[in-house]
């Protein structure tokens, strides 16, 4: 993580980014990773959080820190493809509604998950902990995963705290019907810099 830090290239505060090659097959769905992570120290992005609920989940949402909170009149949003948020929370009830917005939503890795924590009945809980610094990460075709832990500005100290909470949360992830090996190589970059290659220590 110091190593990171100093070979940051960047004349801003750069993100500092794990990527994993996984020995898994995402095409098979019990392998297909996906998960999320609170991160002790946030992840030093301002995100932009919309709520899509009832209205008497209205108030809670807006004292929580969503950004947009609406029932109908956010569904005239998404009709005119006015998408000015980074993470979409609903109640299981309005997932519905949702449906035929998912080609709108869906490639944009907007569409609210159970899996993610998006989709919950506590909509205040869910904006409260996507706020202090929750972070969702997913296996891609390739079987890499991609998560950003801090900012450069975090200092090597943070960072490892971050890095160390992902770990134990990707390691509660293996599959039980995987053979061989989970993680296979680890490397560590920031948004500019070059990647660094870590000793494996997860299996």
């Amino acid at each position: 993580m110091e190593l990171a830090t100093k070979t940051n290239a960047a004349k801003f505060d750069a993100s500092v980014e794990m990527h994993i090659r996984l020995g898994v097959d995402p095409r098979q769905a019990d392998q297909n990773i996906r998960a999320t992570v609170s991160l002790p120290h946030g992840s030093g992005k301002t995100v932009r959080i919309a709520v899509f609920a009832p209205e008497g989940d209205h108030a809670a949402a807006t004292a929580a820190g969503a950004d947009i909170v609406g029932d109908e009149d956010f569904m005239k949003q998404l009709d005119k493809e006015e998408l000015n948020f980074d993470i979409l929370v609903s109640t299981p009830a309005y997932m519905p509604k949702l449906g035929k917005y998912a080609r709108l939503l869906g490639p944009r890795g907007l569409m609210p998950n159970p899996k993610s924590g998006t989709v919950a009945a506590d909509v205040a809980k869910a904006v409260t902990e996507a706020k202090a610094g929750r972070v969702e990460y997913r296996v891609d075709k390739q079987a890499i995963v991609h998560v950003s832990i801090g900012k450069v500005s975090f200092g090597a100290d943070k960072l490892l705290v971050n890095a160390n909470a992902f770990l134990d949360s990707l390691k509660s992830q293996k599959p039980s019907s995987l053979k061989g090996i989970f993680v296979k190589t680890t490397s560590v970059s920031t948004t500019m810099g070059p990647g660094i290659k870590v000793e494996n220590t997860v299996n």
